[in-house]
């Protein structure tokens, strides 16, 4: 499935919207460049965050992610980051602008950030949203959910960041149909800081693909990676599209 869990609304059928087989979308959103020596508002970027299948052999075993490896500074905590340059006013600003209200006590010198995705949720026009159950370890059992054919749809979640900065969050979702892959999807999210609040996405609204041979059962990996290749939860899972809805 190409629960792609946006900035621009678009509108395409699951893996038959005849990109080559293995073609890789990639959606960037939100995201924040590094700072420039006179940071502007365009260089902070603007994204729309609020603060606020089961059986292994369904899938396949090749590797999804092509990236190749990014060369990265060494870590330091926020409380260090904060102290770096702070006699530069522009930098400075930045920094609060970025970061925003963090409370250092409760941060502290920890050098890795946490990422937990909570929650996901499908959304469809005129529809109650479809709350889906994550299990706290491992993956659901048996089929996860199921949609109509040919129906608008879209994917949000929610996540919460602590202890440090994630740089380069992103969401990747690959989707197989008898073990043939039809779709994969990368979605940029960003660079956050911590917060009390969770921050919230809504990836763009897609449409189901009908037809004979688009309904049935489908596998999918979801993964939420950052730029230090961290992986915070990848999760296996079937789900089917039948001519209906399943009835609540």
């Amino acid at each position: 499935m190409s629960l792609a869990v946006g900035a621009a609304s678009s509108s395409k059928n699951m893996g038959f919207d005849g990109r080559n087989d293995g073609e890789e979308e990639t959606r960037v959103s939100g995201s924040l460049p590094p700072p420039s020596p006179t940071p502007t508002e365009e260089a902070l970027g603007k994204g729309d965050y609020s603060r606020q299948m089961s059986e292994t052999s369904l899938y396949a075993t090749e590797e999804e992610d092509d990236d190749s490896e990014i060369e990265l500074g060494p870590k330091c905590s926020l409380k260090e980051q904060l102290e770096k340059d702070k006699e530069d006013e522009s930098l400075r600003r930045w920094k609060e602008q970025l970061l925003g209200k963090v409370d250092l006590d409760s941060v502290g010198e920890t050098l890795e950030p946490d990422v937990k995705i909570l929650n996901f949720h499908i959304l469809s026009p005129g529809r109650p949203e479809l709350v889906l159950p994550l299990p706290e370890a491992g993956n659901p059992k048996g089929l996860w959910f199921t949609l109509k054919e040919g129906s608008p749809y879209s994917l949000k979640f929610s996540f919460k960041v602590n202890n440090n900065i994630v740089s380069g969050l992103k969401y990747t979702n690959t989707v197989w149909k008898t073990g043939v892959k039809v779709d994969s999807t990368k979605e940029m999210l960003g660079t956050f800081s911590p917060q009390a609040e969770p921050y919230t996405h809504e990836m763009p609204e897609e449409t189901t693909p009908s037809g004979m041979f688009a309904r049935g059962s489908y596998s999918a990996r979801s993964k939420f990676v950052d730029d230090d290749n961290t992986c915070y939860l990848e999760i296996n899972y079937t789900f089917d599209i039948r001519r209906e809805w399943a009835s609540t």
